[in-house]
C-alpha cells in the first residue's frame, strides 16, 4: 500500500504506536438498488491509495471486460466480487472491507440494495457505528431508502450520513441537493438519529469522497465522506454503559484453572471489582482479567477477554457476567420489535428458536400488537409478518434470560429467531422491556398433584393426539377408543376439532395464524386435563409438525401419543362427509388442508393408523392394545 506517514521516516517507534493505539469505526452503506454504494466504497480505497498494484492490474482488466464505465474504472467491481453480482451489477451478499487511514481503522460493510436482500443488509448493519445512506440525485428518496433508514435506526445506529451521490448527473445542482436534503431530514427527525450529515457526492469522480472543497460543489462547505467518518465519535458512549460481559466460553484447560471468556458488551471492568452473574444472581470479585498477550489492569467495551474469578460460583455460557452494582435485567416474556427474513410468514404461537448473547432457548410470538410502515412509519394491524416487514411483538420464553433493553446495550438486547426445523434465521429482534407479567405471575403449587390425582383413577394420564386430514375417521376412531375405555372404568375426555370451535376457539378462522392458535390452545386445555389425570383424546387436523411438537412439548415424557391417521388424500375425499372438498375444489373454501393447505404429516408417530388396510373397530382396538401394553390402563402407576 502507498499509505504513509511522516513519522515512519523520523520515529518508527512513535508511527507503530500511534497505529496500534488508533480508534476503530465499523460503517456500512446501504440504500436503494444502483445508488453507488459498491462505486463509493470502491473510490474511496482508490483514492485513499489503499489497493495494491496486482489490484489495479486485475480491476482495470475487470473493468475492460465487464465495467460499465467504458475505458474507465467502474470501482464497484472491487467490491462486488461474486460472478452473480458482477453478471446482474447489483451487491447481493454483504462484503465487507478493512481499511486504515493515519487517523483511524475502520471495517466496511457495503450491503444490497435490492428489497430481495435486506436480511443481508440488516446483517451488516447489526455491527455498524454509522450509517451511509445514499441516495440518487436524479430519483431522490425512494421506499427502500425509507426501509434502509428505519432498519438503521432499529439497529442502535446513531448517526447517519447521506450521500447524495450521481451530483454529476444533475450538474451539481445545489437546489437538488437542498430539496433531498430537506426531505430526508423530515423523515428522519422521527428516527432519532444522534447525528444526520449530508454531503453532495459523485463517487464515480470522487467529488467529496476524500475531502470536502471541491470546486463542482463550491457551494459545499462541509466535510468529505472520509473526513466526517474520521472525526465521528462513537467511543464514548459504548464505555459509559454499564459493565457486561455475555460468557461464551466457559474456558477448563486444567483443575488449577476456571476462567469465563466473551467479548465485553460494554462498560469498563478492573482487577478487585465486584461482579454479579445473571441470572442467578451469584456475587464474587475479578481476581485476573486474561488475554492471549498477557493479564490485563482494565477492560473495556469491544476486548476479548477471560475472567478469573474469587469464588467458585455457578456461570454457564449464555449468562451474563456484569457489574456489582448495575445488574442485568431477566425476564421470560418481553415485547420486542422484529425484522422478519423468510419468505414463510411469522406466525403467532409457532415456536421457534431465540438466540441471544450466546444462549440459545425456546421461543414463540405470543402477540402481533402491529406492524411498522417503513413509508409512513404508521402503526398497522396484522395478524402476520411477511418478508421483511417490521412488527412490534410480544415474545413468551421457556425460560428466564438476563438482557437489557436494546436502546441501552445492543449486544445485550438484541436476538435471532431460529426456524426449529431448518435451522434458517428467520429474523432479528430488538428487546425493548420486559413486560410486567413476567414479574407478577409465579407458579402455585399445590398440595393435590397429577400423580394423586391419577392414582385416585388408577391410571396412568396421557393425550392421545389423533392427526390426519379432513374424512381421515379420527373422529370416529376417536369416538370408540374412548367408548371402549368408558367400558373398562377409564377416566376420559375428547377434544374434538369441530365441537372446540363452537367455544374455546370459535374466534378463529382457518388461516395458518388461526390455526397455530387453535392448536396452541387445544394444547394448553389438554395439558391442563392430563394434570387432572385423565386420559385425553385430541381430535384435530393439527396440519403442522411444529404445531404438533409445541403440544408435546408442554406435557413430560411418555405423556403425549401421537396417532397418525393416515389415509389417502383420494380415500379422504371419495368419503368426503361434510362435503367440504367439493367446495375447496369449487373454490369455496379458501385455505382448505389438503387442497390449498400444507398439510405436514408426523415423522416418527407413537401410533399410525392406516385405514385403507383396517377398519375403525380395528383401529380402535390396534390403540386400546398399544395403551394395555405400556401400563396406561393399569391399575396402578
Amino acid at each position: 500500500m502507498s499509505h504513509q506517514s511522516t513519522l515512519i521516516e523520523s520515529d518508527i517507534a512513535a508511527y507503530l504506536q500511534a497505529q496500534e493505539n488508533k480508534s476503530f469505526l465499523r460503517f456500512l452503506t446501504c440504500g436503494s438498488v444502483d445508488d453507488g454504494k459498491s462505486t463509493l466504497i470502491g473510490r474511496l480505497l482508490y483514492d485513499s491509495k489503499l489497493i495494491f498494484e496486482d489490484q489495479l492490474s486485475a480491476l482495470e482488466a475487470d473493468s475492460k471486460k465487464m465495467g460499465t464505465q467504458g475505458e474507465g474504472f467502474d470501482f464497484a467491481l472491487l467490491v462486488d466480487g461474486l460472478a452473480a453480482e458482477r453478471e446482474q451489477g447489483i451487491t447481493i451478499d454483504v462484503a465487507y472491507r478493512f481499511f486504515s487511514t493515519d487517523k483511524r481503522k475502520f471495517i466496511v460493510a457495503d450491503t444490497p440494495g435490492h428489497e430481495q436482500y435486506t436480511r443481508n443488509m440488516a446483517t451488516g448493519a447489526s455491527t455498524a457505528d454509522v450509517a451511509v445512506i445514499l441516495i440518487d440525485a436524479r430519483k431522490g428518496i425512494l421506499t427502500q431508502t425509507r426501509r434502509h433508514s428505519y432498519i438503521v435506526s432499529l439497529l442502535g445506529i446513531r448517526h447517519v450520513v447521506v450521500a447524495i451521490n450521481k451530483m454529476d448527473l444533475v450538474d451539481f445542482s445545489e437546489e437538488t441537493f437542498n430539496e433531498i436534503d430537506a426531505a430526508y431530514r423530515a423523515f428522519a427527525d422521527q428516527l432519532g438519529f444522534a447525528s444526520v450529515t449530508s454531503i453532495p457526492m459523485s463517487a464515480l469522480q470522487g467529488v467529496n469522497v476524500i475531502r470536502g472543497g471541491s470546486d463542482a460543489t463550491a457551494w459545499y462547505q462541509g466535510p468529505g465522506l472520509l473526513e466526517m467518518l474520521e472525526d465521528v465519535d462513537v467511543e464514548e458512549a459504548r464505555v459509559e454503559r454499564a459493565f457486561r460481559l455475555p460468557v461464551q466460553w466457559v474456558n477448563r484447560p486444567n483443575l488449577d484453572f476456571r476462567g469465563f471468556s466473551g467479548t465485553v458488551a460494554g462498560g469498563v471492568v478492573k482487577m478487585g471489582d465486584e461482579i454479579i452473574a445473571m441470572p442467578s444472581g451469584s456475587r464474587s470479585k475479578v481476581a485476573r482479567i486474561v488475554t492471549a498477550s498477557g493479564d490485563l489492569d482494565e477492560a473495556q467495551a469491544g476486548q476479548a477477554v477471560t475472567l478469573t474469578l474469587a469464588d467458585e460460583i455457578d456461570i454457564s455460557r449464555g449468562d451474563v457476567i456484569c457489574g456489582g452494582q448495575a445488574p442485568s435485567l431477566i425476564s421470560d416474556q418481553f415485547a420486542a420489535h422484529i425484522l422478519w427474513m423468510s419468505e414463510d410468514a411469522m406466525l403467532p404461537g409457532r415456536q421457534y428458536y431465540m438466540k441471544v448473547h450466546n444462549k440459545l432457548v425456546s421461543a414463540s410470538i405470543s402477540d402481533l400488537k402491529h406492524k411498522v410502515n417503513v413509508n409512513t412509519l404508521e402503526q398497522q394491524a396484522g395478524k402476520t409478518l411477511e418478508l421483511n416487514e417490521v412488527g412490534v411483538c410480544n415474545l413468551s420464553l421457556d425460560q428466564q434470560i438476563a438482557y437489557d433493553p436494546y436502546k441501552e446495550n445492543r449486544q445485550t438486547g438484541s436476538f435471532i429467531l431460529i426456524d426449529r426445523r431448518t435451522n434458517e434465521t428467520i429474523g432479528v429482534g430488538m428487546l425493548d422491556f420486559s413486560l410486567r407479567r413476567a414479574q407478577n405471575v409465579v407458579w402455585q403449587e399445590m398440595k393435590v398433584d397429577q400423580e394423586a390425582r391419577a392414582n385416585l383413577k388408577h391410571q396412568k394420564p396421557a393425550v392421545l393426539w389423533f392427526t390426519g386430514l379432513s374424512g381421515s375417521g379420527k373422529s370416529t376412531i376417536a369416538n370408540l377408543v374412548e367408548q371402549k375405555l368408558y367400558d373398562r372404568g377409564r377416566h376420559t375426555t375428547t377434544l374434538d376439532g369441530d365441537n372446540v370451535r363452537h367455544g374455546l376457539n370459535k374466534d378463529l378462522g382457518f388461516t395458518d395464524a388461526d390455526r397455530v392458535e387453535n392448536i396452541r390452545r387445544v394444547g394448553e386445555a389438554a395439558k391442563l386435563m392430563v394434570d387432572a389425570g385423565l386420559l385425553v383424546l385430541v381430535s384435530f387436523i393439527s396440519p403442522f409438525i411444529s404445531e404438533r411438537r409445541l403440544a408435546r412439548r408442554l406435557v413430560d415424557d411418555g405423556e403425549f401419543i401421537e396417532v397418525f391417521v393416515n389415509t389417502p388424500l383420494e380415500l379422504c375425499e371419495s368419503r368426503d362427509p361434510k362435503g367440504l372438498y367439493k367446495k375447496a375444489r369449487a373454490g369455496e373454501i379458501k385455505n382448505f388442508t389438503g387442497i390449498d393447505s400444507a398439510y405436514e404429516a408426523p415423522e416418527a408417530p407413537e401410533i399410525e393408523i392406516k385405514t385403507a388396510d383396517l377398519s375403525a373397530e380395528e383401529a380402535a382396538d390396534q390403540i386400546i392394545a398399544y395403551l394395555d401394553a405400556r401400563g396406561y390402563l393399569s391399575a396402578t402407576r
